[in-house]
This record gives C-alpha cells, structure tokens and sequence, in this order.
C-alpha cells in the first residue's frame, strides 16, 4: 500500500476486553489511561463505568486524549442475560430501561457509536416473530439515540450454535433486520467481527456482500473452532495462540478483502477496532496488546 494505515482505517482497541480485571469493577481509569496515551490507536471501545466520579474522570481524559470513542452494551447484556426481543412485553420493557440507561452513559463518556446485539436465538419455529421484535427495538434505540444527539447505533453479529447463541447468528438474518432499520434512520449501520466468520461457518465476501452498504464498521480478533480445545469458542485470545482460527496473514487477506469491496477508503477512515485479551498464565494485557500492533502493522504491509 502507497498510503499508509491511517489513511484508510481508525484503529481502536477494546478496552474491557485488553485489560480483563474492569470487567470486575477494578481499573477503569488507570487501564483506559494507558490505552489514551497509546498514540497507535485512535479508537477506544468501552463499557459501563458505574461510579460517576470515574466516569467524569475517563470523559475529560478521553476528551483531553483526543480519541474516539465507542461504547459496547455487551458487557450489560451478556452478564444480565438481557433479550430485546423477549416474547414477554414486560421483559421487553425491563430491557429497553436498561438499554436506554446505556445510550444515556454513552453521550456522557463522549462515545460516537454505540454497540448492540440481539439476545437468545429462539429456535427455528421462533425466529422470524423475534426478527421482527429486534427490528422494533432497533428502530426505537435509533429514534431515541438520535434525539440525544450525533451517535450512531451499531449491530455487532454473533454466532448462532458455538458460542453466544444469538438471534442474529447468520449475515442474512442481520441483512433481514437491517434493511429497514438503516431505510429509516441515517444513524444505524452494522459491525462485523474477522473472528466470528469461523464461528459462523460463513465466508467473509460472501457474508459482508450481504450487507456492504449498512455503514459498516469492523472487529479484527481470534477465536478457536476446534472442538475440546480448551479456548473453544469467542473467547477473544490473542492473535496467533496455539489453535487459533486468526493470525498476521488472516488479517492481511481480510484487510485486502475490505479494500477490493471498498469498505476501507481514504476519504473517510473506518472504525477497526481490535478485540483481544489475556487468557493465558504467560499473557500480560501489555504483551497482547503489543502483539496486536505487530499484527495489524505486518497485516497492513500484505494488503
């Protein structure tokens, strides 16, 4: 490539995920902190942060830092179980509390994308009447994010049978729910996940073809598919871990892939955030944090 990274991609790092122990309620400030002095990344991607005072603190750093931000809802979903497109009304209604207590936490700490999921796959029988329920819900978040102000909702796809066991667990379910959504609200686009094509069993061009024009964003990150592996499943490990479905020459074949589609282009740089973490007794956030870099660095040059 003549230009260089920058010009075509916004690197971001998943901050809950790189440094394990916030998810815990330790750390929320220090971790970001090295994350913001990070001049590689551009992007940070967080999660709640409960206590106000820190999360003014984390606001003015991340403001001072210049970074942009990104704001995941999973870290309330997944724990909580939460489904927005629960067949109980009330249920429905409990979620949309919680979930609207996100968006609201989001504007707070600066983010410009909020991240959402669907909850639980009901089963073959079930599917298309919960399709319809989260594409309601979607439309509501996007309504009421739009009113906040200038963030834009996106839907990150899981797996379906491995590991999350999510509604939207193929490309042609999320392209069913999106569609709409994205006709009505400028404000909505879709992310997908390199490490979830594995756990999807779907092929990157064929499933992105399905839903280019959803103002896509993107996670880069690794995931085991090889059954009885003792990290089977999304787990995030770091890029080259024994077993791995991901590594430096994946990434470059999928950053080659996102450029021939035109989904990275230098007139307006997209959001790839990378999704790694600490699992093993010889990792260190700060090690695989680092192999990360290397990686999109020697990915990029391939591309």
């Amino acid at each position: 490539m003549k230009d260089n990274l920058y010009s075509y991609i916004q690197p971001g790092l998943v901050h809950f995920k790189a440094f394990p122990q916030v998810m815990q309620g330790r750390d929320y400030v220090a971790t970001l902190e090295q994350i913001c002095e990070d001049d590689f990344w551009t992007v940070v991607e967080v999660g709640p942060v409960k206590d106000v005072r820190e999360r003014d603190r984390a606001r003015k750093m991340l403001e001072v830092s210049g970074m942009t931000v990104c704001y995941a809802t999973q870290p309330t979903v997944l724990p909580q179980k939460l489904n927005a497109h629960h067949f109980d009304p009330a249920e429905r209604k409990r979620v949309w509390k919680i979930i609207k207590g996100c968006v609201d936490e989001a504007y707070q700490l600066g983010a410009r994308n909020i991240r959402v999921m669907s909850g639980k796959d009901p089963g073959d029988d079930k599917r298309e009447d919960a399709k319809k329920i989260f594409e309601e819900f979607l439309h509501e978040i996007c309504a009421y994010t739009k009113t906040q102000g200038d963030m834009k909702v996106t839907l990150k796809v899981f797996d379906r049978d491995i590991d999350k066991a999510a509604l939207i667990g193929t490309f042609s379910d999320t392209r069913d729910v999106a569609k709409p959504v994205f006709k009505a609200h400028d404000n909505f686009g879709v992310l997908a996940d390199l490490s979830h094509f594995p756990l999807l069993r779907e092929d990157p061009e064929t499933a992105l073809n399905m839903v280019k024009k959803f103002n896509m964003q993107f996670h880069i990150g690794n995931c085991v598919v090889e059954e009885g592996h003792f990290l089977y499943g999304d787990l995030q490990p770091r890029f080259g871990v024994p077993g791995g479905s991901i590594d430096t020459p994946q990434v470059g074949e999928f950053f080659r892939l996102l450029l021939k589609m035109g989904l990275l282009n230098s007139d307006n740089p997209t959001i790839v955030s990378t999704e790694v973490r600490p699992l093993l007794a010889e990792e260190s956030s700060a090690l695989v944090i680092a192999n990360a870099k290397r990686v999109i660095r020697q990915a990029w040059a391939m591309a």
